[in-house]
C-alpha cells in the first residue's frame, strides 16, 4: 500500500543533510528531467524578485521565500517528512514513529511536490516555494508539464499496490492514479445532511495517513482501508474506491 500526501505550504527551514542531489530522489529515472527543468527555473526566477512574487503568488513580507528558491541547490536538505510542516503533518506526527513502525510507515508514504513529483518519505530535499497552482514565466501550467511524467509512473504503481489518495485537488491534477481509493472528509449536521469539512480536512487526513502508515494490516482495497479506520474509532461510508469520514458538525 502507498499513502499519498499533498505538500505543506510551510516548510522547516535547515537541515542537515548534503545539498540537492537530485539524482538521489526516488523515481529519478522517470521524473529527473522535469525536476532538473524546474530547479533551473525557480533559481533563475528568483534574481528578479517582482516576477518571482507574481509567479510564487507570494508577497514583498514573504521574500524571504524567494531566497529559499535562490539557494535551492546548496541549501541543506532534511527528508521529507521532516521537511514538510501544518496541519496534516502535524496530525501525521513522523517524529513520533516507534522504531517498530518507522521503517513500515516510511516506506508507505509518499508525497506529491509541484517541484519534485513524486517524493519518498526519506527523499532529502531543501526548503522551497512552488504550490501546484503556481505559473512559472512562458511555460505551461505546473499539471501539463508533470502529467506526461506522472500519468505513466502512477498507473504502475497502481497496477502494483493499493494506493490511498489523500491529495488535494491541485495536486491531484499533477498526476493521475487509477482506481486510487480516494477520502473527503464530511461534517454530519444535527439533521443527519453532510457538508465538507474544510478547516479540519487536513487534521483528519493525517490522522488517517498516520493510522494506515502504522497499521499491521496490508489493506488491498477501499473496503479493508474503511476497516482500518472504523477500528480506530472513525464514522467511515465508503461508495466503491471513495471513503468518506464523517465527523459531527
Amino acid at each position: 500500500m502507498l499513502v499519498l500526501l499533498p505538500p505543506s505550504e510551510t516548510k522547516r527551514d535547515g537541515g542537515d543533510g548534503p545539498p540537492l542531489d537530485l539524482a538521489a530522489l526516488s523515481h529519478d529515472a522517470d521524473l529527473g528531467p522535469v525536476r532538473a527543468d524546474l530547479c533551473d527555473e525557480l533559481v533563475a526566477l528568483a534574481g528578479d524578485r517582482p516576477a518571482a512574487r507574481a509567479a510564487l503568488g507570494v508577497s514583498q513580507r514573504q521574500d524571504a521565500e524567494i531566497d529559499r528558491n535562490a539557494a535551492l541547490r546548496t541549501n541543506p536538505t532534511l527528508p521529507a517528512l521532516d521537511r514538510y510542516t501544518g496541519v496534516l503533518y502535524d496530525a501525521l506526527d513522523a517524529g513520533s514513529f516507534t522504531r517498530a513502525t518507522r521503517d513500515r510507515a516510511r516506506s508507505r508514504l509518499a508525497v506529491c511536490s509541484a517541484l519534485f513529483g513524486l517524493l519518498g518519505a526519506d527523499d532529502p530535499i531543501p526548503p522551497y516555494r512552488l504550490s501546484a497552482g503556481s505559473k512559472l514565466p512562458g511555460s505551461g501550467t505546473l499539471a501539463a508539464r508533470w502529467r506526461p511524467a506522472l500519468d505513466p509512473l502512477l498507473a504502475r504503481i497502481a497496477d502494483g499496490e493499493l494506493v490511498v489518495d489523500l491529495r488535494s485537488g491541485g495536486y491531484a491534477a499533477l498526476g493521475t492514479v487509477p482506481g486510487a481509493v480516494t477520502v473527503n472528509v464530511l461534517a454530519r449536521r444535527p439533521d443527519g445532511s453532510r457538508s465538507v469539512v474544510s478547516h479540519h480536512n487536513k487534521s483528519h487526513k493525517g490522522g488517517l495517513a498516520r493510522l494506515l502508515a502504522t497499521s499491521r494490516a496490508e489493506p488491498a482495497d477501499a473496503g479493508a482501508v474503511a476497516r482500518i479506520a472504523r477500528r480506530a474509532g472513525h464514522v467511515v461510508e465508503r461508495d466503491g474506491d471513495h471513503l468518506d469520514l464523517v465527523i459531527p458538525a
